[in-house]
């Protein structure tokens, strides 16, 4: 009797998985995006989230959770079940440079969650002003050495990719330039395009726009390779080996979820950023989709999320 017994858990616990996998999903599931409607992140969310959804058979509604950097739409889902209904489209912002700052944050980037899918990515460009002697990557290089202290570059505030992106340049080339932040990268583009500031490493959703209007001249790009956004645009790796610098968006839930359910959804992610309605708009925001199994995307994040640790510690830059 007690063999018998010890073999229906047995079968019971070989069949759970399955049984997560038939039965989910049966209710509308919840996307949370940290960062306010409209914004780049929750454009793309909408995108990826409607052909998600025909995939998987249900509705995906999205709950915007802007505060705090991404971290009160993070800590959200770090506290809720980990059913399946409830996810989050986190960025470097919330799982990496955050983190990395040793901020205290109401949650951790990465006991508290279940990597799911890596689902895209989006390059910086290095803008100068079309007054600029600099022409590539390395005459700016070769200009800024000989001129250490005398030029500046914007950011879109202490502590945002923007900021530590130009500090990792500048670590890298061996370059001694000042920092001007401002609030925001829009606000910036009007001193840099009259020669106030001589770089800006800009999204290249929004500061792209600029050199299609012949307002800016763009160097380079900061993913290792020419993006298929912009093919004619050489990566700023050409000059310093090494370097990049994207804003990755992923999917995670809440720790504890079953393996079943992340392989499900992580097929569905995948197979929806092979849509070419999702291809076309994410064009449209500069974003490369990315995919991938769930342990290359913890395996992504855990690389990023030690670029930047270092950067900033041996920077000592603070998000203040």
């Amino acid at each position: 009797m007690k063999l018998f017994a010890s073999l229906i858990l047995t079968a019971a616990t070989l069949l759970a998985p399955a049984a997560h996998a038939q039965g989910y999903p049966h209710k509308p599931i919840r996307l949370v995006i940290p960062f306010p409607a409209g914004g780049a992140t929750d454009i793309f969310g909408r995108a990826v989230s409607q052909k998600l959804g025909e995939r998987l058979g249900q509705a995906i509604v999205v709950d915007n959770k802007p505060g705090a950097g991404g971290s009160i739409g993070s800590d959200i889902v770090a506290k809720a079940v980990p059913d399946g209904y409830t996810l989050l489209l986190a960025t470097s912002s919330t799982h990496s440079i955050g983190p990395s700052f040793g901020t205290r944050l109401p949650y951790d980037a990465v006991a508290d969650f279940t990597p799911i899918a890596y689902v895209g990515q989006a390059p910086s460009i290095m803008l100068v002003p079309n007054s600029s002697p600099a022409k590539t990557v390395k005459e700016w290089v070769e200009y800024a050495r000989k001129n250490p202290g005398k030029l500046n570059y914007a950011s879109s505030g202490n502590g945002t990719v923007v900021h530590l992106t130009a500090e990792y340049f500048k670590a890298q080339a061996g370059l001694f330039l000042v920092h001007i932040p401002y609030k925001g990268t829009a606000l910036a583009i009007p001193d840099l395009a009259s020669g106030k500031v001589d770089v800006l490493f800009d999204s290249l959703p929004s500061g792209l726009p600029h050199v299609k209007e012949g307002r800016l001249r763009a160097l380079g790009i900061t993913s290792l390779k020419r993006s298929p956004l912009l093919p004619d645009l050489p990566p700023v790796s050409d000059t310093i080996p090494g370097f990049e610098s994207v804003t990755w968006f992923g999917m995670y839930g809440p720790k504890g979820m079953p393996a079943d359910l992340v392989n499900r959804i992580n097929a569905a992610v995948n197979d929806a950023l092979k849509d070419r309605d999702v291809l076309e708009r994410l064009a449209r925001l500069g974003i490369e989709p990315a995919g991938g199994t769930p342990q290359e995307f913890a395996a992504m994040t855990n690389r990023d999320r030690a670029k930047w640790k270092k950067i900033i510690q041996d920077r000592k830059l603070t998000a203040d």
